[in-house]
């Protein structure tokens, strides 16, 4: 599908809608792609189209648990603990957001909204990492967003915060590749989205 196509957000979030829920009460959405594909877009405008049909929905990003720049394999196995088991469990998520100025994560506890559990809702969770090897048995629909390898160097060139990217794009870029070596969402998506 393309994200070219007038109310593609409306179609994927009947997808979701329809997808068969692996835990109790919340249906949990991976929005899963390299870095610079939109993930972050797309999956604002699915919280929305849910949210425009009633859906009791959540978003959270992978940048609150990624335990720094070199983090991403991590992420997946705290994504995994802190948030997707006890989901699936039927009891309330929380987790502490990685505080990038500071180095660490914060003291606090972050959770999803109030009754967001009881009321059967579903929680969006985006970034490179959320449809990875050990949250796979954990995510009712695996959404994977792709763009061609210049439209994402273009995008990761004029980000907002591309000066403090730069030194670590390589690096970054590296965990991806073996992040995705050893189990390929792409391959397991249950829709893969242009997002060029």
């Amino acid at each position: 599908m393309s994200t070219d196509r007038p109310g593609w957000a409306e179609r994927v979030a009947g997808a979701v809608l329809a997808a068969p829920r692996r835990g109790p009460a919340v249906r949990v959405v991976a929005v899963e792609g390299r870095s610079g594909s939109g993930k972050s877009t797309v999956a604002e405008k699915l919280r929305l189209a849910l949210a425009g049909r009633g859906e009791p929905v959540a978003l959270l990003t992978m940048e609150d648990l990624y335990p720094g720049w070199g983090g991403l394999a991590e992420s997946s196995v705290l994504l995994a603990e802190w948030v997707l088991i006890p989901l699936a469990r039927g009891r309330a998520a929380s987790w502490r957001r990685y505080d990038w100025e500071r180095g660490g994560f914060g003291a606090e506890r972050e959770g999803l909204p109030a009754g967001l559990v009881e009321g059967g809702g579903t929680v969006i969770v985006e970034g490179c990492g959320s449809g990875a090897a050990p949250v796979r048995d954990l995510v009712d629909l695996l959404v994977w967003v792709e763009v061609p390898e210049e439209t994402r160097s273009e995008r990761l060139d004029h980000r907002e915060d591309a000066a403090l990217y730069a030194p670590y794009r390589a690096w970054w870029a590296r965990q991806e590749d073996a992040l995705y070596a050893v189990d390929p969402p792409r391959e397991r998506a249950d829709l893969r989205l242009d997002n060029g």
